[in-house]
């Protein structure tokens, strides 16, 4: 070969091997996932954030991923191998380590995107220079604003929420009190410092400073908290007093069935009692009710014994009144002439069942000497007969001048 084809050779091997080095950076293939921050040789930068080949003119390439996941937690299968949880310290003086995880996304404004890059460069950066220290500050804040215990009870809901906010509109402005209350373990009165969330004049939190992360444009969803690690005189002290608030609440709860039993007990034996007593009404008003019917009976009884009194007193009224009448009308001359019938037929059998010669004596003396016994009787029974009539009131007489049926 001669020199001039070597020569040839040599500058096409050049060329080739400058052309490997300069073409990938002539164009650059942006991720439907990512957002590309393009640093041109003369310093200029442009964001890429559509997806598909953009020009690079051998300029420098950023890529920011446009959402990602923030860990900060104590576990190893979130975010980087190692316990990366941030603690706390509460009014009481207790500590824990508060573990979770929190997403977040890049800007859609390419001068916030800029701005971003300008100040931290990478993701790496911008989660551990920005958001970790934002996430810092704020738990660090939210943990004076309630005691230990309380951040495992009552409010342990606000610890996320607290959280939220702040990240978004900025770290409260506090304010320290103090205040005496009892201790739930002990029993004793104690001295705290109440942090409190110092308010605006509209009722609202007031702040501190404003969001740098929502100063930079990141876009952030809900915290999400696994894990509230205690220190382990904070663990024993909840589990102190969740032993002793579950004795209160064993205690309430058996004083009300207590009181429940008592109502019910009360209430069973008003009913028994209602029950007894309208059981004892109902006796009652079958024993009234029949006494009721037995005076009714009496009184009807009574009253037909009185007017059966009545009617008889009528009746034997109306009958003398009518004997009274017929006797005044014809002085009862039937019943006397049945009356004298019936003693002249007495005497008459009288004198017929006589002995003959009774009517008589055996000796006569004077008069014709002969004894008249038949005329002894007849003028014995005229005697008899007119000495009835007069008893009976009866004229026997014929009046002159009656006259006389035929």
């Amino acid at each position: 070969m001669t020199l001039k084809n070597i020569v040839t050779l040599g500058i096409g091997a050049l060329l080739f091997l400058v052309a490997l080095v300069i073409v990938p950076q002539l164009f650059t293939n942006v991720d439907a996932k990512e957002i590309t921050v393009i640093q041109h040789i003369s310093g200029e930068l442009s964001v890429v954030a559509e997806p598909g080949w953009a020009w690079q003119g051998m300029g420098k390439i950023t890529h920011y991923p446009r959402r990602d996941q923030f860990s900060f937690s104590s576990t190893i299968d979130q975010g980087n191998p190692v316990d990366e949880s941030i603690q706390t310290r509460f009014n009481d003086g207790g500590h824990a380590n508060i573990s979770g995880t929190i997403n977040w996304a890049m800007p859609v404004s390419p001068d916030k995107v800029i701005r971003l890059h300008k100040d931290f460069g990478s993701v790496m950066a911008i989660e551990q220079q920005l958001m970790r220290t934002a996430l810092q500050k704020v738990i660090y804040n939210v943990g004076p604003t309630m005691s230990s215990t309380e951040s495992s009870a009552e409010k342990r809901p606000d610890i996320p929420k607290y959280i939220n906010d702040q990240l978004v509109n900025g770290t409260y402005l506090t304010k320290t009190i103090q205040s005496t209350e009892k201790d739930l373990i002990t029993g004793q009165d104690k001295t705290i410092n109440l942090v409190t969330i110092a308010l605006d004049e509209k009722g609202r939190p007031a702040r501190e400073s404003i969001s740098q992360l929502t100063e930079y444009g990141l876009m952030l969803q809900s915290v999400a908290i696994n894990q509230i690690k205690y220190d382990d005189a904070v663990e024993n002290q909840i589990k102190e007093r969740q032993k002793a608030t579950t004795a209160v609440q064993i205690s309430k709860a058996n004083a009300v069935r207590a009181e429940q039993d008592k109502l019910t007990t009360i209430s069973q034996g008003e009913a028994n009692a209602a029950k007894a007593k309208w059981e004892q009404e109902v006796e009652n008003a079958k024993t009234i009710a029949t006494a009721q019917a037995k005076v009714t009976i009496a009184d009807a009884s009574v009253k037909e014994a009185e007017a059966f009194k009545k009617a008889e007193i009528l009746r034997g009224e109306g009958e003398a009144t009518r004997k009274r009448l017929v006797m005044d009308a014809d002085g009862q001359m039937e019943k006397k002439l049945e009356a004298i019938v019936k003693i002249n037929t007495l005497y008459a059998d009288a004198i017929k069942s006589a002995q003959p010669g009774a009517w008589s004596p055996s000796i006569v003396m004077g008069g014709g000497g002969q004894a008249n016994g038949g005329q002894n009787a007849a003028n014995l029974v005229e005697l008899m007969t007119a000495k009835t009539a007069k008893e009976l009131g009866v004229d026997l007489s014929v009046r002159a001048g009656a006259a006389t049926k035929k």
